[in-house]
């Protein structure tokens, strides 16, 4: 399947599982509050495919998806016959309305509860939290190569993905972090990161490599893909030669190798190269040569080796619990997204974040449900228990046209005895609409920015 197919079919089943479970909510609170349901719909326009049941609801599969409703038996909306006048929706009490409005925010709520435990059920395999390299801030703060985080702050990071998910909020607000650390050799340490000397401004995107950390698993293995013919490693040093030190400086990665060559050539003289080949170990002699590059043209020295192609690096770690502990766990991981998710719209509003990587419109969400989706059930369980977390808590803003905006509604109601007027509503519904239209047009605009543009 292309990435592009793939992409619209993960999309459509997305929206089409937070969509449903968002308005069954409204339905099933409305038939308990005495609500007559006229239809239930997911996604909008002519209808694909509808049935009626045996309690007069009509169920719909529209032909636009990004989105739903339930219709219920209103008198603003029609005439209703004197016999029903007691299952119309305005003509139930404030508080039933309340319920029945509130109940599709629930409901997604509710889901990015039972998603996360099955998440933590299945198992989600990931990279241990390994530090590969440490550089600039995270240097400083005493962070070296094969140092495990154990926890950011409070929170504990058993895989890659829980430090780095730790780690970015920490960074956006400048913060200065604690961390649990198992070294190399196995003690267990704390180390203050000072995350207060990023810059101001910094690609928040690329937030972990602005600390100056390197995961285990992404670098590139000093593996020796072909030797240049006629330049100083020729005749020394093979192909699928694994180099382990240069001149006693010990090698881990492949970027390692270029500055260690570039000092060697610096100082001069022949190299002692330790190479692993075929599972002996042969310390070689090599004297590196003046190179230009042959794209810059700039001067370096070089042994004239070419890197082979990395492979993916396996995962070593998993986020897994029992059926039972997976219950806490899940309440404890919702209840902190949804806290981070508030603090990232804080951020956007005081314009510590840019808008451009914090509002998401269908393309990106599209491509990121395919990605997930491929990487097993347990990722893109995740990924949709995010998605349902943020349509429950955007659909509680007290945006008119949203579920927050006739909470809102019914609030001041309750507060001056009496429905707000309907010129009132209007006004409001228009502004929602303006605020919503505005919403989408900017998450349209990030999607070609952020995926077309780039």
């Amino acid at each position: 399947m292309s990435e592009f197919i793939g992409s619209i079919w993960w999309l459509l089943v997305s929206l089409g599982v937070l969509v449903t479970f968002h308005e069954f909510g409204h339905y099933w609170v409305a038939r308990r509050c005495g609500v007559k349901v006229l239809r239930f719909s997911i996604g909008f326009g002519r209808a694909l495919w509808s049935r009626r049941g045996k309690d007069g609801t009509e169920y719909v599969v529209a032909a636009i998806p990004l989105g739903g409703y339930v219709k219920m038996l209103d008198e603003r909306e029609g005439d209703v016959a004197d016999s029903e006048l007691d299952q119309a929706f305005n003509r139930q009490s404030v508080f039933k309305r309340i319920a029945i409005v509130i109940a599709g925010p629930l409901a997604n709520l509710l889901l990015c509860v039972g998603l996360f435990w099955a998440m933590f059920v299945i198992g989600r395999p990931d990279y241990a939290p390994v530090v590969g390299q440490a550089q600039g801030i995270a240097a400083s703060a005493g962070l070296h190569t094969g140092d495990t985080l154990l926890a950011v702050g409070d929170r504990d990071t058993p895989t890659w993905s829980e430090a780095q998910l730790a780690l970015i909020p920490a960074a956006l607000d400048h913060s200065d972090v604690r961390l649990r650390v198992r070294t190399a050799s196995g003690d267990e340490v704390t180390r203050q990161l000072p995350l207060s000397r990023l810059p101001a401004q910094f690609d928040e995107r690329r937030a972990v490599e602005a600390i100056g950390l390197t995961p285990r698993h992404e670098l590139v293995p000093a593996l020796i893909g072909r030797v240049v013919t006629d330049q100083p490693a020729w005749g020394v040093l093979n192909e699928g030669d694994r180099i382990t030190a240069i001149d006693g400086d010990p090698v881990n990665s492949w970027d390692d190798i270029g500055p260690l060559v570039q000092k060697l050539g610096d100082r001069g003289g022949i190299a002692m190269v330790e190479v692993e080949r075929k599972g002996e170990r042969l310390a070689l002699e090599i004297k590196p040569a003046r190179m230009k590059h042959p794209q810059t043209g700039q001067a370096y020295w070089g042994l004239g080796l070419q890197s082979a192609r990395p492979q993916e690096a396996a995962k070593d770690a998993i986020l897994r619990y029992g059926p039972i502990d997976a219950v806490p766990a899940a309440i404890r991981e919702s209840a902190h997204q949804a806290n981070e998710l508030f603090a990232m719209i804080g951020r956007a509003f005081s314009g510590r974040v840019s808008v451009q990587n914090t509002v998401a419109g269908p393309i990106t969400i599209a491509r990121a449900a395919n990605y997930y989706a491929h990487h097993g059930a347990a990722w893109y369980l995740s990924m949709l228990a995010m998605l349902s977390l943020s349509l429950g808590i955007l659909n509680l803003l007290p945006i008119p046209i949203l579920d927050g905006g006739h909470l809102l509604y019914y609030l001041i109601e309750l507060v001056k005895g009496s429905p707000v007027s309907e010129r009132a509503m209007a006004a409001g519904q228009y502004v929602g609409l303006a605020l919503i239209a505005g919403l989408m047009g900017l998450a349209f605009f990030n999607d070609i920015v952020n995926n077309l543009v780039h």
